[in-house]
């Protein structure tokens, strides 16, 4: 249950995210595929450094982060 979850979250965080960095796009659903590993690697981060997010707001709070992060590294790479 708990990919489920973190798939469902992680598409919202994508548009989000989207909202959030705001450029020309690379299109709704690589933005939506972002959301869901920047899900997984914001976890992770946040993980790593001791932030612990607790109920639906706080996962989404770090999932979006997660997102606009590497959205910014993935926008970063294409222009080069």
């Amino acid at each position: 249950m708990w990919i489920v979850w973190t798939i469902v979250i992680g598409i919202v965080a994508g548009w989000l995210a989207g909202l959030i960095v705001k450029g020309r796009g690379m299109g709704i659903l690589v933005d939506l595929i972002v959301g869901i590993v920047g899900s997984l690697i914001g976890g992770f981060v946040a993980g790593l450094i001791g932030l612990a997010a607790y109920g639906l707001l706080g996962r989404l709070a770090i999932a979006v982060a997660g997102a606009v992060i590497l959205l910014f590294l993935v926008r970063a790479i294409k222009k080069a």
